[in-house]
């Protein structure tokens, strides 16, 4: 069940990226921890199937859902997801899979059955509690960065946060890119404050005018990032926000942007051979 999970050539990169474990006393050491990989499997298997964690079938996973909630907390309060996302994003820009200049950026609402940080009523969900995952993606649908912010935020608060989040992408000859050279978005931008601080950061906002009628083209771009969406909501962990804690939601946020950037690596090498 690990391998179906987990498969070897996405656990050889999270494995060079996990801290080392403690060493064992020699003299009764008691019970044997779960191995790294299979409580990954466990996060993973939360993460597909949306149950709860105490419902992880540990004679099919192979641990308990609390040993996996346990190593999620440590794995995302350590930085992980975040890395393994960068080194994805490296391969892929070594394979030619990415596109570096054209990127499009939106929000989604998510409900939220429980209360915690990044949640607030809902405007499109008749102010029910709520979170948005906000998400930057290239022309191929890959995503960038991801966040968390209550469902009452407005998406252009999430613009410059998001486009900080880009990591510095290297895997080419020449500096590491972190930003796209055109952004494309929809009304919900539509603030001039925003297109100068994008002028000023050398990319050109290609952004829909309110009070304009529909028509102006920009969507046969733009939605690719709602495509990006409903590849992250397949995790039925995403669908709805369980988690009290904002961390872990950023986490398995960030673990399912990775799996996704994984999915079309892997692609990409079928393409080659």
């Amino acid at each position: 069940m690990s391998a179906d999970l987990v498969p070897n050539d996405l656990w050889e990169r999270i494995a060079q990226l996990l801290p080392a474990r403690p060493v064992r006393r020699r003299r009764h050491p008691g019970q044997l921890p779960v191995s790294d990989r299979v409580a990954l499997a466990g996060i993973v298997y939360v993460l597909r199937k949306g149950v709860a964690w105490r419902d992880v079938p540990a004679q099919i996973v192979g641990c308990s859902g609390v040993t996996a909630w346990r190593r999620l907390r440590d794995w995302t309060e350590a930085g992980i997801w975040r890395r393994l996302h960068e080194v994805l994003l490296t391969e892929l820009r070594v394979n030619g899979g990415l596109d570096m200049d054209d990127c499009a950026v939106d929000g989604s609402h998510v409900r939220a059955l429980k209360r915690g940080d990044h949640v607030g009523p809902s405007p499109v969900d008749r102010a029910r509690p709520g979170s948005k995952h906000h998400a930057i993606v290239d022309r191929f649908s890959t995503p960038f960065a991801v966040s968390l912010t209550g469902g009452n935020r407005h998406d252009v608060t999430q613009l410059i946060p998001l486009l900080d989040a880009i990591p510095r992408i290297r895997g080419l000859r020449g500096r590491p890119r972190s930003r796209p050279k055109r952004l494309f978005a929809d009304r919900g931008y539509d603030f001039d404050k925003y297109r100068r601080l994008l002028w000023k950061r050398g990319i050109k906002p290609q952004i829909a005018r309110r009070g304009r009628a529909h028509g102006s083209g920009l969507g046969r771009t733009r939605w690719v990032v709602e495509r990006t969406f409903a590849w992250l909501h397949q995790f039925k962990r995403l669908r709805t926000r369980y988690e009290r804690r904002a961390d872990l939601h950023q986490g398995l946020l960030e673990l399912a942007a990775s799996i996704i950037c994984f999915r079309r690596l892997r692609r990409s090498f079928r393409n080659d051979q």
